[in-house]
């Protein structure tokens, strides 16, 4: 008795490789999305970081609009360390490693100018929206693996076989591939012929 070739699972070729027509995407084979840096990953409270965003902003905005004493630039000095420090605990540790590595403190000696305030505040507020931008787009991708998951587990619902689009039917390891191009009938040699009689037939 002959042993059975082994057959790899559906959607996949002999080496390991998506067979054609298979899909390909961030969604693996249990139907969960692909591991992706979550929000929480990179930031533990985002509220607390959104506020102290927009106070160091308006801050930045104080130290444009008119010149500070020294009293004033030394106190602004001190809420822009602790800024920083409140900061760290509703960071990652890989964000807070990078903020620290940008942020230069200030002379202990004397207090810092305008010009010394405006550039940490801004390069703060600079860091800051860079990380909003990077949480925005951490929520998008996460909403779009979850409605890419969505979709494929209401396709798997459907017989293989239903047409889901011109052209693409649902496999049957339930994911959309091309629908198998429909072969022509073939005739007859002889279709289309007069019967003229087989032998035996009479006038």
């Amino acid at each position: 008795m002959t042993e059975k070739a082994h057959t790899p699972p559906n959607g996949t070729a002999p080496n390991g490789a998506p067979a054609e027509g298979t899909v390909v995407d961030d969604i693996t084979e249990s139907g969960r999305p692909a591991a992706h840096p979550s929000v929480a990953d990179m930031v533990d409270q985002p509220a607390k970081v959104m506020r102290i965003g927009t106070m160091v902003k308006q801050l930045l905005d104080e130290v444009k609009s008119a010149p500070l004493d020294d009293a004033a630039r030394a106190r602004l000095a001190e809420i822009h360390e602790r800024s920083i420090a409140e900061l760290e605990d509703g960071l990652s540790p890989e964000l807070v490693e990078e903020l620290h590595r940008l942020s230069l403190p200030f002379s202990e000696d004397t207090a810092p100018s305008d010009a010394e305030l405006r550039i940490a505040q801004a390069q703060l507020v600079g860091w800051l929206e860079g990380l909003f931008h990077g949480i925005q787009t951490a929520l998008a991708a996460q909403a779009m693996a979850n409605q890419q998951l969505a979709t494929r587990m209401a396709m798997r619902q459907l017989p293989p076989g239903t047409v889901i689009a011109p052209g693409v039917v649902v496999g049957q390891n339930g994911e959309p591939q091309r629908a198998p191009m429909e072969q022509p009938e073939t005739r007859s040699a002889d279709a289309g012929l007069p019967d003229t009689g087989g032998p035996g037939q009479y006038l």
